[in-house]
């Protein structure tokens, strides 16, 4: 059931929140850029700290975060203020979960599209992988199947997704469970944790509250 309120405003959502929920913070401003850094704080960093609050005080059982890949050459204060924002959770106590994307491939973002030949010369390139890896491109599908699998498995403490670990999961939810041809030990990930990632996903559905 949606619940109305202003995520600048903790006392408007409050009271919808209860001890054990899933708490999944989404709000940002939309195509984040350089020069909007008073918006970024003024709507990203607020938000941020009014969910936290809120979420520490109803003691929640779980908190997803919406970051960015890092270390990046570009977007630095964006960067700079997730980053600030990961330090928060890490600090709060609360079993996290900080997903880390660095483009999301979807309606009105076609173009990077282009970049993909180039990503994948760059994945194969020793001095490059790396950095490909870790800044590398995701589907709206991916993006929307590793959230929902962050829900599904709360972590006892602190879980990371970054890129590959992102394509892996969403490959998994492809129909019949098969991985994508971008997902998998080739994306970064090493064969045991990749069969990691499968097992956790191929667990039991949760409750969510």
């Amino acid at each position: 059931m949606p619940v109305a309120g202003d995520p600048l405003e903790s006392a408007t959502f409050a009271n919808e929140v209860s001890s054990g929920d899933t708490f999944v913070h989404l709000t940002g401003t939309s195509h984040p850029a350089p020069w909007k850094g008073r918006q970024l704080e003024a709507v990203d960093g607020r938000s941020f700290e009014e969910s936290l609050a809120v979420a520490r005080h109803q003691r929640v059982g779980h908190f997803i975060y919406l970051s960015v890949a890092h270390p990046a050459p570009i977007m630095r204060s964006y960067i700079e203020m997730r980053r600030r924002c990961e330090g928060r959770l890490v600090l709060s106590g609360l079993p996290v979960s900080i997903l880390r994307p660095w483009y999301v491939l979807g309606e009105g973002h076609w173009w990077p599209y282009l970049l993909l030949p180039l990503y994948a010369a760059a994945e194969r390139f020793g001095k490059l992988r790396e950095g490909a890896l870790r800044l590398g491109l995701v589907t709206k599908h991916e993006m929307v199947a590793a959230l929902v699998w962050a829900v599904e498995n709360p972590p006892i403490s602190i879980q990371t997704l970054p890129v590959p670990q992102i394509r892996a999961v969403g490959g998994l939810n492809q129909p019949g469970g098969q991985p994508s041809t971008r997902s998998g030990p080739s994306e970064g990930l090493s064969a045991s944790e990749y069969q990691m990632v499968e097992r956790r996903f191929r667990q039991g559905e949760r409750r969510i509250h």
